[in-house]
């Protein structure tokens, strides 16, 4: 039976929370969490997969324990088990530890996996990272941004669409592969499905000890990454009112912005010029 590991994450539902400026990272209380859409897409892929072969679904989080509802969600969905790693001292990992810590519970607990499925980024971050580097630390291939997979006894198939090229590539398993955020539709959540996960849950919740991990261990401090600074961009916009002649308003429209206007259209423009009588 194929083993397949999906990492998923809780996000905030909004798209802008405040951050605290001491520690550098989101207050994720202030809102309420759901399953980060690219996440939902690599969950989706695993359940296709299941659907035409024997397979066992692990869905890991990493967060508080409040992430535990996107694990109900997930067995809900079609999932066999779900994993919470939580622990206060692994709250505020960068993308490194967060890899690091997931490596580490793989290869302790899913030592036998056979596949990897990630989102390719998720909305809170847009970081992309994770996936790669937690194959960099499970030492296996990883590919990235596909919109479709299939599994070929011990290779995979994978589909991707980059820039203008379509590319398909095939993989050696195990591996880990990253699911585009426009790939595999998620499908409804089914009422019945609600009611197993609910009813037997079959959920474990993994703490830093468990883990192994030192008992120095911090990962907000021990994180390589530091955010210096956090800021909404702002838009700067400038109103100039013209008067005059129609003629000479357009004349001097393209004598001061004629550049400007061109880089936008693609094209040269150019001002109509008249033979003198």
């Amino acid at each position: 039976m194929l083993k397949i590991i999906v990492c998923i994450k809780q996000v905030p539902m909004v798209s802008e929370l405040p951050w605290d400026s001491r520690t550098g990272t989101l207050k994720r209380n202030l809102a309420e969490g759901i399953m980060d859409p690219a996440s939902r897409r690599a969950l989706e892929a695993a359940l296709q997969i299941k659907e035409s072969r024997p397979a066992h679904i692990c869905a890991i989080a990493m967060g508080p324990a409040m992430a535990e509802e996107i694990l109900h969600q997930a067995q809900a969905l079609g999932a066999d088990e779900g994993v919470l790693l939580t622990d206060r001292r692994m709250a505020g990992a960068d993308t490194f530890l967060t890899s690091h810590i997931l490596a580490k519970f793989i290869r302790q607990e899913c030592k036998e996996f056979y596949l990897v499925l990630c989102g390719s980024q998720t909305s809170d971050s847009e970081t992309a990272q994770v996936g790669p580097q937690l194959a960099e630390e499970l030492n296996i291939p990883a590919i990235t941004y596909a919109n479709h997979v299939e599994i070929k006894d011990q290779t995979i198939e994978v589909q991707r669409q980059v820039d203008d090229f379509f590319e398909i590539f095939n993989m050696d398993l195990p591996g880990l592969v990253t699911i585009d955020l426009g790939a595999y539709k998620p499908r409804y959540l089914a009422l019945e499905g609600v009611e197993t996960a609910f009813e037997k849950p079959c959920i474990r919740q993994i703490n830093a000890e468990q883990l192994g991990l030192d008992a120095s261990f911090n990962a907000l401090k021990d994180s390589p990454t530091r955010i210096v600074d956090v800021y909404s961009p702002t838009a700067q916009k400038e109103n100039r009112v013209m008067k005059g002649a129609v003629k000479k308003l357009v004349d001097q429209l393209f004598d001061e912005y004629g550049k400007v206007i061109s880089s936008a259209m693609g094209k040269d423009l150019k001002t109509h010029e008249h033979d003198e009588a």
